[in-house]
């Protein structure tokens, strides 16, 4: 169906907000296991999505203000995206080059996305020489992502306790889970890593606590719970007895964050092989 980025009003309104203070900004979170994405915008042009059976079209999302301004919070979209969808974000400066009206340069938008493209790359080059004039007055961005699923072998999920106990039993999970998986070399990074992860879920977050481990080339270590508060690292004093555990994530894991949702948040952590060589050094 037809869905304008923005009305005119809308559009103008933004470009008058953000003026020198502010930017626009999209930003989203491709789940492969539930083959979700959960966006949120900031005053943004709206993102384009293009099935698996061709048929490209605009996600409609709340607007929310501009970065800078403040006051005023942004609330988040969630959407199913089939296995092999291809998602656009991009900038105002490719839909309304030349001066030409939003809608216009969304439909061509929508009609170049359609084609069919040996690559990522090739959809690009594709996308911008179909939209772009020679020499764009305005600066121009385009990112092109597949989404990819994961089969129910590379993903286990365990229900924790909101009890101390639990760590031990976690260990345990991951313990039995790599072996399976053929990760028995990842074994001692993974557990010293969920047991952290669980251990600050069960002193600062709220129940339900959740435990994921996904395979996919990598080994992604996930703890869920209900509760808001966002972790964050901070050098323990020489005696104190807690403190240290995100630090210790922060060494052993390639990558780790926070993510949030409309109830609760996830703190992951990204493990390869170097992990591994990591580990022993730290011990």
């Amino acid at each position: 169906a037809d869905a304008p980025a923005a009305p005119d009003g809308e559009a103008a309104a933004v470009r008058e907000a953000v003026g020198d203070v502010g930017a626009t900004c999209l930003y989203a979170v491709h789940d492969p296991v539930s083959s979700r994405c959960t966006l949120a915008r900031a005053g943004h042009v709206l993102p384009a999505v293009v099935t698996p059976d061709g048929a490209a079209d605009i996600l409609r999302l709340p607007a929310g203000p501009p970065l800078g301004l403040g006051g005023l919070p942004f609330e988040a979209a969630e959407v199913d995206l089939p296995e092999g969808s291809l998602i656009a974000l991009y900038t105002d400066g490719l839909i309304e080059a030349d001066g030409r009206d939003g809608d216009v340069g969304l439909a061509r938008l929508r009609q170049a996305l359609a084609r069919p493209a040996a690559s990522l790359e090739d959809a690009c080059e594709a996308v911008l020489a179909d939209l772009l004039p020679d020499r764009p007055d305005d600066d121009v961005a385009l990112l092109l992502a597949r989404t990819h699923a994961l089969g129910a072998r590379q993903v286990v999920t365990w229900d924790l306790a909101a009890d101390p106990a639990a760590v031990s039993q976690a260990r345990s999970n991951v313990s039995e889970q790599l072996s399976r998986w053929g990760l028995e070399e990842l074994g001692f990074t993974a557990e010293l890593v969920v047991s952290e992860l669980v251990t600050n879920a069960i002193r600062y977050g709220r129940p339900p606590i959740r435990l994921r481990l996904i395979h996919d080339g990598k080994l992604l270590c996930e703890v869920s719970d209900d509760g808001s508060t966002t972790p964050h690292l901070r050098r323990a004093r020489a005696f104190d007895e807690g403190g240290r555990g995100l630090l210790l994530v922060a060494q052993l894991a390639g990558h780790w964050g926070t993510r949030h949702a409309r109830h609760g948040k996830t703190v992951w952590a990204e493990l390869d092989d170097s992990a591994r060589a990591q580990a022993w050094a730290s011990v």
